[in-house]
């Protein structure tokens, strides 16, 4: 009996074991509510099998645009997990929170150092930020700032102008060694490199045409290699993604121009940490097509007709994230105002896997650890 008894307890221990390791947070996902009226990150605790839930609602202390930015990366975390970068796009400021175990918490808000800061990106402790200033009477410009062993942030360089006062910038972001930016231009296709010091100071931009018109977002990869969604101006089935190389001599050489998606409208790219896959969300079609990425950068559609995923009928999706452990994707979709989730199979492919309601129209920036 006594035996019985300890088996009993030992087979239960196991079962409670298993059931909190399946459903503890494991990470989280993050998008802004991007409201005028006040702007906040939505928390979602992730599991270890993927699904999320609400992990609360956290003010940014500054307000949104109330509409979509055009944007990609209005979130970004450091490389550690420490501290999460919100933009303020009706405010003209940067909100940083500290991650901890129970959502974030507020410690900095500074100025962009420029209007409508849309897309920030950090790097060796070195945080910069893309002001589409030209939508609102100004200039489209980028800020960079030093981020402090505590997230405060401190300015370095500031009014750093793009080809033109008013481009449509869309994204700004580090390469893998944090010594280049990249900044995409919707209105002139054009792509900016701008090289950045040890003490965090750029210089730039070198302008070069987009292999591709309407450059939106991008992801940078193993071997300096980017990736880079090209919309066509929102033209019916003519999306695609390109990739290049920075070379050596700090330059964009384009290895696949134009890879064709056949969907409509591809402005959102992200890539998965072992450089395997790329998706991009196509917003005309309310898709997700997959790329299998080859060595050297080359791209191929993981299905012909460019269709990974149906995210359905206006469900208009934005922006993508995928989790640190490369199993999984998820997606902004305003438009049927939820995040959606996805399962990364060893082939690229995505299985359906759970989602989060009650996201608001003007969302904007996903974000996943």
């Amino acid at each position: 009996m006594k035996l019985m008894l300890i088996f009993a307890l030992a087979i239960t221990a196991v079962i409670a074991f298993s059931s909190s390791s399946t459903f503890a947070a494991e990470g989280a996902v993050y998008t802004l509510t991007n409201s005028s009226s006040g702007n906040a990150v939505l928390v979602f605790n992730r599991s270890t099998d993927g699904q999320i839930s609400s992990g609360g609602m956290f003010a940014t202390g500054g307000t949104g645009s109330g509409k979509g930015l055009g944007n990609q990366g209005a979130l970004a975390i450091d490389a550690a997990n420490r501290f999460l970068f919100a933009v303020n796009a009706g405010s003209d400021n940067i909100s940083v929170f500290s991650i901890e175990e129970n959502g974030l918490h507020l410690i900095d808000v500074v100025p962009s150092g420029g209007k409508r800061p849309i897309s920030v990106s950090v790097s060796r402790n070195v945080l910069y930020v893309l002001n589409n200033g030209g939508a609102v009477d100004g200039a489209d410009t980028i800020a960079g700032f030093a981020v402090g062993p505590n997230g405060h942030l401190k300015p370095i360089v500031a009014g750093l102008a793009l080809s033109a006062p008013s481009v449509g910038p869309a994204q700004i972001g580090f390469n893998t060694d944090g010594d280049i930016l990249l900044v995409t231009e919707k209105n002139t296709s054009s792509l900016d490199l701008f090289t950045v010091d040890d003490e965090g100071v750029a210089v730039g931009p070198k302008v070069v045409p987009s292999a591709g018109h309407t450059p939106f977002g991008f992801s940078f990869g193993k071997r300096d290699r980017v990736f880079v969604s090209d919309a066509f101006g929102g033209a019916a089935n003519a999306g695609a993604v390109s990739s290049y190389a920075i070379s050596d001599q700090e330059a964009l050489r384009t290895i696949i121009g134009v890879a064709a998606d056949h969907q409509t409208a591809p402005c959102w790219v992200v890539l998965t940490s072992d450089g395997g896959f790329a998706y991009t969300t196509n917003t005309g079609s309310g898709t997700i097509s997959g790329y299998e990425v080859g060595f050297g950068g080359a791209l191929r559609l993981i299905n012909a007709d460019g269709v990974t995923v149906d995210t359905s009928s206006g469900s208009t999706p934005l922006d993508a994230a995928i989790s640190n452990d490369n199993r999984f994707l998820y997606v902004l979709a305003p438009g049927t105002g939820n995040i959606q989730g996805f399962f990364i199979s060893l082939d690229g492919s995505l299985s359906p896997l759970t989602q989060a309601t009650g996201i608001p129209a003007s969302a904007s920036g996903l974000i996943a650890r």
